[in-house]
């Protein structure tokens, strides 16, 4: 125990310094948002938010890091636990992708790939119910699924609005709406899949991953941290192409949809 505490301790100390440094870094962000103008309408939102959801990361993890360890030893509330992450996912994503009440149907692209591959996990012994393991297995899932919904649905709708002429020629030609849309969508949407693709291709090159990082200071063998971490990858590869795929249809189908 201690030596996992000394080897947390030499990775990043939470002392005041951790605090200056997190709240000059967020200042950073926010200024150069603003004074840079990166938002849609040119407007300094773009800062509010990035301090916004600077301190909210602070709030929620502070908060999680309290009742994590209570969670985990009581069935009912890891499950409970579970299913606030995937509302706040569902809702986070469709909010991002469209304004109005089709929103919802953003719970289908996480839903769809994140609870198979996690009944999967668990009915073949890969991952424990028990313990700590299911919560960031899972986390991860839902957060893969969650950013390849928001670009795949975005990158759709915006196509579609940009392109409007050529699925009205689709259409001139006797194509169904359904698949003129996906024509136009499917292309672009595509992209969704390249921050994992890239990740995936560069692991052990570029960057560390944290399941990798996280079990070498827990004491886990490099060769055990890079198996995780293998596997954390590839099924999070599997969760995004199926998030990916349901949302175009989702958006082909007029389910989510702008005004």
């Amino acid at each position: 125990m201690r030596e996992r505490t000394l080897a947390a301790s030499t990775l990043l100390p939470v002392d005041g310094v951790l605090a200056g440094a997190l709240v000059a870094l967020l200042v950073v962000a926010a200024a150069v948002a603003a004074v840079c103008r990166l938002a849609p309408d040119a407007s300094r939102r773009r800062a509010r938010d990035i301090v916004v959801a600077g301190v909210r990361a602070a709030v929620q993890l502070g908060l999680v890091s309290l009742v994590i360890g209570w969670v985990v030893r009581h069935g009912a509330a890891l499950l409970g636990f579970l299913l606030l992450m995937f509302v706040v996912a569902a809702r986070t994503a469709g909010r991002r992708i469209t304004p109005n009440r089709s929103w919802v149907w953003a719970a289908l692209p996480i839903a769809a790939p994140v609870a198979p591959v996690v009944g999967a996990l668990v009915v073949s012994g890969l991952l424990p119910t028990r313990g700590i393991a299911l919560v960031p297995v899972t986390g991860i899932l839902i957060g893969g699924a969650l950013t390849a919904t928001v670009l795949a649905g975005r990158r759709a709708l915006d196509e579609l609005t940009a392109r409007k002429g050529e699925v009205e020629a689709c259409l001139a030609l006797g194509l169904l709406p359904h698949e003129a849309h996906l024509e136009i969508a499917r292309p672009a949407a595509s992209d969704a899949l390249l921050p994992g693709l890239d990740q995936t291709r560069t692991v052990g090159l570029v960057t560390l991953p944290g399941a990798f990082v996280g079990m070498l200071l827990g004491g886990a063998s490099p060769v055990m941290a890079g198996a995780v971490q293998l596997f954390v990858l590839v099924a999070l590869m599997a969760v995004q192409a199926i998030a990916v795929a349901t949302t175009v249809e989702l958006v082909a189908w007029g389910r989510l949809h702008r005004d």
